[in-house]
This record gives structure tokens, sequence and C-alpha cells, in this order.
């Protein structure tokens, strides 16, 4: 079985330094989680040179967009698809106020394959 647990650390890169959206870092960051994949994606797209946001923006599409095509795939499934919905609601909302409130601080919770993917997006544009 999968260990889904997630780390949380302190980038390099200084979470109060500024951003090309002329915000600081950890604001960036936290708000490119608020409306899941789709401010990762505004971010992504706003922000070029901070890594840290860029980290942020790409977890957020992959973990966001990953739980949103699960729900949609529940949602064909009936009775057990509801109650399989409601368990990822739950965890995604418990998932999304814990990164908002890491980035906001300055850190870096590496969520389980989406961190992986964007580190791995991060290097090969670096």
């Amino acid at each position: 079985m999968a260990d889904l647990t997630y780390v949380c650390d302190r980038m390099t890169t200084r979470a109060g330094e500024g951003t090309k959206t002329g915000l600081r870092a950890n604001v960036a960051a936290a708000l490119s989680y608020v409306l899941g994949w789709v401010t990762g994606i505004i971010f992504l797209i706003l922000e070029r040179e901070n890594r840290f946001v860029r980290f942020h923006a790409i977890q957020s599409i992959v973990v966001f967009g990953t739980l949103s095509l699960a729900v949609f795939a529940f949602s064909f499934i009936g009775v057990a698809g509801l109650i399989l919905d409601a368990i990822v609601a739950l965890l995604a909302i418990i998932l999304w106020i814990e990164l908002i409130a890491r980035a906001s601080a300055g850190q870096t919770c590496s969520v389980p394959f989406a961190s992986g993917i964007a580190r791995r997006l991060l290097k090969e544009n670096h």
C-alpha cells in the first residue's frame, strides 16, 4: 500500500521575496491553491521565475486536478460513488486547508506523486 503521508519543509527560496505578480512568494503560493487547479494554472502562467510559487502552482494542478477527475469518475458509479465522492471531498477540503496554510507560512508540503511531478517539471524548466 502507498504511503500517503507528506513532508513539509522550507524551500531554499525565501518565501517573502517578490514575484512577477507583485505579491510576496508565500501569498502567491497560497493563492495558487484557493480555487484548486484553476488558480494553479493561473499562477503557473503568471509566475515564470519564482520556483516556490511554481512548485505550489504545479502541485495544486496535479492534486486538485486528480481529485476533480476522481469525483467525476465516481459520479458514474451510483450510490457507492456518492459515498466515495463524499469521502474524497472531505479529504480534499482538509488537504486544501493544510496546503494553503503551509504555503502561506513559506513551507513546501510534498504531497506524494504530485510533488514528484512538480519537482521534475521545475528541473526541466531550469
